[in-house]
């Protein structure tokens, strides 16, 4: 009977978990983002795609694994960011969303992976600007400089932490319901 319980727990627990991620469509997408590309591609199973983001400001990213299952990893240390070598991450089952934060330095890397569960995923990437994010007035790389206004930007601190905790705990979250699933059909 405790198992019988357990097993409804868990499947209300999914379906919970189901609707709230998809409640996040793209009728959600807040009139204050602007589109400033879509980027459409195909990926083999366990090979990476990359590109670069050079776009200042609060950035998302907004990827849908269309077939099979792509995986976003963001990084402003290296251009050809990897599962191994990442700031910002977002592997989920469809659904991929990645902020990149005003701080990160330009250009950042953009990794996509195609997982190995499928032989070739197909993904569409949205790439908005956050516009409701102000410009810091005291941010020093804004105000011109003595070499044409153009002022090497460093990363100051900011909520980085914060999205790296949040993206690993949405990380643990997602390959607990997976496992869940795995062990339930």
């Amino acid at each position: 009977m405790a198992l019988h319980w357990s097993h409804l727990t868990v499947v209300l627990f999914l379906s919970q978990a189901w609707a709230f991620l998809h409640t996040q469509e793209e009728d959600s997408i807040p009139e204050e983002w602007v589109l400033l590309h879509v980027v459409q591609g195909h990926i083999g199973a366990g090979n990476y795609s990359y590109l670069r983001l050079n776009h200042d400001g609060n950035i998302i990213l907004h990827m849908q694994s269309l077939k099979g299952d792509a995986d976003l990893y963001v990084s402003d240390k290296t251009l050809r960011p990897s599962f191994d070598t990442y700031k910002l991450q977002s592997v989920t089952c469809g659904q991929d969303v990645v902020v990149v934060p005003v701080d990160f330095v330009r250009p950042v890397g953009i990794g996509i992976y195609g997982h190995p569960s499928h032989q070739e995923s197909e993904f569409e990437m949205k790439v908005f600007y956050d516009q409701t994010i102000p410009e810091d007035p005291f941010d020093k790389s804004s105000y011109p400089s003595d070499n044409g206004g153009k002022q090497k930007r460093h990363p100051q601190v900011s909520d980085e932490d914060y999205q790296e905790d949040e993206s690993i705990l949405w990380t643990i979250l997602i390959g607990i319901l997976k496992i869940v699933l795995e062990i339930l059909f």
